[in-house]
C-alpha cells in the first residue's frame, strides 16, 4: 500500500497491536480504497466512485467518523495531486469529530499550512509548510503519491516552479497516472506560454496529444 494512504488511514487499515487477524472491515476497506486511489488516478472517475463507496460502507460499519474522516482526507490527497483544487467537502462534513492532525493534513491539502503546522503532519509533508520549500525537498520525496500531493501544495502556495512541474509530470508518467499526468502538462504548457517558448509548448502539446488519444 502506498505509504500516504497508510498513513492517513493506519487505524483503518491496521489490526490493533496484537497476533489477531483483522478484522474483515478493515481488509475490504483496504482494498477497496486502494483500487479507488488508482482508479482516480488512472482517470476512471467511474470505478472510483463504485470502489470508494464501498470503502466508506465497510468504514462505517465502526461508526466511527474519526475513521471517515481520514477516509475523505485520503480521497481527497489523489484530487490535490491532479490539481483538483477544491474543497475537501467529505472531509468537512465530519471535521468536527476528527483528530487535531486531520484538521491540520486538511489545511494543509488546501495550502494552508504553517510552519507550526510541521509535527502534526506525516514525515514526508513536513518541509512543504516551510516559506523556502520547493523542487529539491520534493525530490526528496520517495513516494510518489506523497510527491505528488507536495507538488500541488507547492503550486498552491505560489511555489509550483517549472522544476516543480517537471518532477510532478516525471512522477505521474513514470507510474502510469493519466489524470494528474494531464494536469501537470497543463501548467507546463502555461508556463511555458508565459515565457514565450513557443518550442516547449509545441512539444508539451504534442505530449498531450499522445495521453488523450483514443485508446
Amino acid at each position: 500500500m502506498k505509504p500516504l494512504l497508510a498513513l492517513l488511514i493506519a487505524s483503518v487499515v491496521a489490526a490493533c497491536a496484537n497476533t489477531a487477524p483483522a478484522p474483515d472491515w478493515q481488509m475490504n476497506a483496504k482494498s477497496a480504497m486502494e483500487r479507488a486511489q488508482e482508479a482516480y488516478l488512472s482517470g476512471d472517475s467511474r470505478i472510483e466512485a463504485v470502489e470508494f463507496a464501498r470503502a466508506r460502507s465497510e468504514v462505517a460499519r465502526t461508526g466511527r467518523a474519526d475513521l471517515l474522516a481520514r477516509l475523505e482526507l485520503a480521497r481527497c490527497a489523489t484530487r490535490v495531486a491532479s490539481l483538483v483544487l477544491e474543497p475537501c467537502a467529505g472531509f468537512s462534513a465530519l471535521a468536527p469529530d476528527a483528530a487535531p492532525a486531520e484538521r491540520v493534513y486538511a489545511g494543509y491539502l488546501t495550502g494552508q499550512g504553517q510552519a507550526t503546522d510541521a509535527p502534526a503532519l506525516p514525515e514526508q509533508h513536513r518541509p512543504f509548510v516551510a516559506t523556502g520549500a520547493g523542487a529539491a525537498n520534493l525530490a526528496a520525496v520517495g513516494d510518489p503519491l506523497a510527491r505528488l500531493v507536495a507538488a500541488g501544495v507547492l503550486l498552491q502556495t505560489g511555489r509550483g516552479d517549472p522544476a516543480v512541474a517537471v518532477l510532478a509530470v516525471d512522477t505521474a508518467s513514470a507510474q502510469g497516472w493519466r489524470r494528474p499526468l494531464l494536469a501537470w502538462l497543463g501548467v507546463q504548457v502555461m508556463q511555458a506560454e508565459r515565457s514565450g517558448d513557443a518550442a516547449q509548448v509545441a512539444l508539451v502539446r504534442r505530449r498531450i496529444a499522445l495521453v488523450t488519444a483514443p485508446r
